[in-house]
């Protein structure tokens, strides 16, 4: 497995999904898996995550913003010591559906170490990918 996707239909505007993700300062409050962020958003700039996978290791690192689309996607690149090891694209996705919207959370992995480290990491990332859409979900739609 080098790829997970992850989605969830969220009874809110695309808008409010956006706002929910884009508010990396209150992260630490309601997000089991991403539990800090901050960096700048804009294609190029750098970012700092902490990630918390339940019943993995939780690890911090620097990304860089691939794609930034107001209202609809952020994604970042993040590497393994070197380009080629070991490197993850992370999108984060905010479809509108009728009556809401849809949150997509995708990683692609690739890299000499792609297939192997997915054995170590693989089932926890995914579980925490499905916690932090819950959690979205749940804020979100409180409103």
């Amino acid at each position: 497995m080098t790829s997970l996707d992850t989605s969830i239909d969220i009874d809110a505007s695309p808008e409010r999904v956006w706002e929910v993700l884009m508010d990396f300062e209150a992260y630490p409050g309601w997000n089991p898996f991403i539990t800090s962020i901050e960096g700048d958003q804009r294609v190029g700039g750098r970012l700092k995550a902490r990630l918390s996978p339940p019943g993995g290791k939780g690890m911090t690192f620097k990304p860089t913003v691939q794609v930034f689309e107001e209202g609809t996607e952020l994604t970042w690149l993040g590497r393994l010591v070197m380009p080629g090891i070991f490197d993850g694209r992370h999108t984060l996705r905010v479809e509108p559906r009728e009556g809401g919207s849809r949150f997509i959370q995708r990683e692609r992995f690739t890299g000499i170490l792609a297939g192997l480290m997915m054995r170590f990491i693989g089932e926890d990332t995914e579980k925490g990918f499905h916690l932090m859409n819950g959690a979205l979900k749940e804020r979100a739609e409180a409103g």
